[in-house]
């Protein structure tokens, strides 16, 4: 879409990426704006009087005072349509991969490159009853996020071409037959003048409406049984991964990515080190989905910001990438995002807000740290779209705090307005336990809506997932006591409390990303395996309550066994957890049975 000057002014300060411009007084909040001779694209983020403070998206390097600033009259938008599925963007939706081809390794001040092809022919099938209503004569209302036809975007993406959710009212007076389009060609003409192209802009700073908010009763499974089983994130949900440097908080959302049953992934690398960032951008095209078995990128989208590149770009692209993610949630769609990392977002606005002479709050961030946050959580959700289907927006946030302190403004924020918080813990990874999320630290809000589903899976769900954590808590405790005094002076009883916890960390909540067997575990394998644990425990507990001392049961093997049922048994061969069982229970009962003779002599 070519911008259209609307007012112009002149630089006339000049701070890093704030640029203060007279001229614009007449302009609006948010308005897009381009600066200098390259056309630097930048927004207005303050007026006053006649001036504008303008934060621009690019490198300003050599930019000078009195060159010209000129505001387009729009805020920034995004270009959505076919084509975005498998591209890597910046922050502001530049093609990345278009621009290196292009540029070379680095781009260039006011290269834009187009957000998707305007030359390629997509097909254009059109809405087959929306079709025959209009080859009948009939009349047709218009109405917002109504369905004219679709585009097959790749092999596990459809793409629905929709009104616009802006345009409402009127009746549809032409729709286009099936034929191959560019992005930019009409499709669907309405009585009030509105053409309706296949590509729309969105500004992002904007939610789409939705129908009806939905409750988050639907697990969002990810195959790791310690975020599914003991903190399960609903579709539409919210949830944070706090974690200092080296826990894992990026292979855990790489993890969660991959096997999640999200339809559409979309990653934000938002001020992550470039390396880091690298290693996304070449590992996501080479993952195989376990849907299709064809590339992961078929149906994820990626938006790369690495910590070189300007800070205001940063700040921008989560409102980026949860517009994208909206737009295929209103097509019926499930969506997750993965920010990697929010500390990294706050901390650009931390850098903009000093540059404007704002009064800091704590640790320096912006005393709207709290608002900007709160706006980005509260675009999931689980909704009814406007054309009447359900989908799904879920955010999952890495937050990086500086020494992995929980206490610092942006965890404790971000904590306000999530409700699933994977706490990863430093001891767990440098143990090698992956993934090394604290059972307790980390809650979960979700637990007892998404109770009803889960008991469909297993009825036993609810229970053994209490008891579990019950005598997590209880090891958690004991062993300060053993650290103290050992563990030799503790009853039989408790000594069985920390040999089943270490059973339950050993094989269930460790698991193992490159073990073809373990790295994704099905509903109702991981609630099987727990509820086998928590039965071994039970009865061990009886054995011990007849006088068997612990060494006894330590001496039966089971632990072993326990630990490789996680690898042993497969996904698709549940049946093999019943011969395990089996054994076990004859070997407690038949000690249950020795002390129980020896009580009654």
């Amino acid at each position: 879409m070519k911008n259209e000057i609307i007012h112009e002014g002149k630089v006339k300060r000049i701070s890093g990426p704030i640029i203060r411009a007279s001229g614009l007084g007449a302009a609006g909040l948010f308005d897009l704006v381009e600066v200098g001779e390259k056309r630097i694209v930048g927004e207005i983020v303050r007026l006053e009087g006649s001036s504008a403070i303008i934060q621009v998206y690019e490198d300003n390097t050599g930019l000078k005072v009195g060159s010209p600033a000129r505001s387009t009259g729009r805020p920034l938008s995004v270009l959505l349509g076919p084509g975005l599925m498998g591209t890597i963007y910046d922050g502001i939706q530049r093609p990345l991969s278009a621009l290196y081809e292009h540029d070379g390794a680095f781009m260039k001040p006011g290269d834009r490159g187009n957000p998707l092809d305007p030359e390629k022919k997509w097909r254009f099938i059109p809405d087959q009853t929306l079709a025959k209503k209009m080859a009948d004569g009939e009349s047709v209302s218009v109405y917002a996020g109504m369905i004219l036809g679709s585009v097959k975007e790749t092999e596990s993406i459809t793409c629905k071409i929709m009104i616009p959710p802006n345009i409402n009212g009127g009746n549809i007076t032409e729709l286009k037959g099936e034929g191959d389009y560019t992005i930019s060609e009409i499709v669907a003409k309405t009585s009030l003048g509105e053409e309706i192209p296949i590509a729309q802009w969105w500004p992002v700073r904007t939610s789409r409406p939705v129908s009806a908010r939905l409750p988050p009763d639907q697990p969002l499974i990810t195959g790791e049984r310690v975020i599914d089983i003991f903190f399960p994130l609903s579709k539409g949900g919210t949830a944070a991964i706090p974690g200092g440097f080296g826990t894992g908080k990026t292979m855990t959302q790489h993890a969660v990515a991959k096997w999640c049953d999200a339809d559409v992934i979309i990653y934000i690398g938002c001020g992550e080190r470039g390396n880091e960032m690298t290693d996304v951008l070449t590992e996501f095209p080479e993952l195989q989905d376990p849907r299709s078995g064809r590339s992961l990128m078929e149906r994820t989208l990626l938006i790369a910001n690495t910590s070189n590149m300007p800070v205001a770009a940063r700040e921008v692209s989560i409102y980026t990438g949860v517009t994208l993610a909206e737009f295929y949630r209103d097509m019926g769609y499930h969506v997750a995002i993965m920010a990697d990392s929010t500390s990294r977002w706050a901390e650009a606005l931390r850098e903009l807000s000093g540059r404007m002479e704002e009064m800091p709050a704590e640790e320096g961030f912006p005393a709207y740290l709290p608002t900007r946050l709160a706006e980005f959580y509260e675009r999931a959700g689980r909704v009814r779209t406007l054309c009447g289907t359900e989908g799904s927006v879920s955010i999952i946030g890495a937050v990086s705090p500086p020494g992995g302190d929980f206490s610092e403004p942006v965890t404790q924020h971000t904590k306000r307005f999530i409700r699933c918080f994977w706490a990863l813990d430093k001891d767990l990874a440098n143990a090698r336990h992956y993934p090394a999320i604290s059972w307790i630290d980390s809650y979960s809000e979700y637990a007892e809506e998404v109770q009803r589903w889960w008991e469909k899976v297993n009825p036993l769900w609810a229970q053994v997932r209490k008891n579990c954590m019950d005598l997590l808590k209880q090891e958690q405790k004991l062993a300060e006591i053993v650290r103290l005094i050992g563990q030799d002076t503790l009853p039989d009883e408790q000594k069985l409390i920390l040999f089943t916890a270490q059973i339950i960390k050993d094989g269930f909540l460790q698991q193992n990303s490159f073990d073809q067997v373990d790295m994704f575990c099905i509903p109702e394998k991981q609630v099987r395996l727990l509820e086998i644990i928590m039965e071994f425990h039970e009865r061990a507990h009886t054995c011990i309550q007849l006088g068997a001392p612990m060494t006894k049961i330590s001496s039966t093997g089971l632990k072993e066994g326990m630990s490789r049922l996680k690898s042993t048994v497969r996904n698709d061969s549940l049946g093999d957890f019943n011969e395990f069982e089996g054994k076990m229970r004859y070997t407690l009962e038949e000690l249950e049975r020795t002390y129980r003779t020896r009580s009654a002599m």
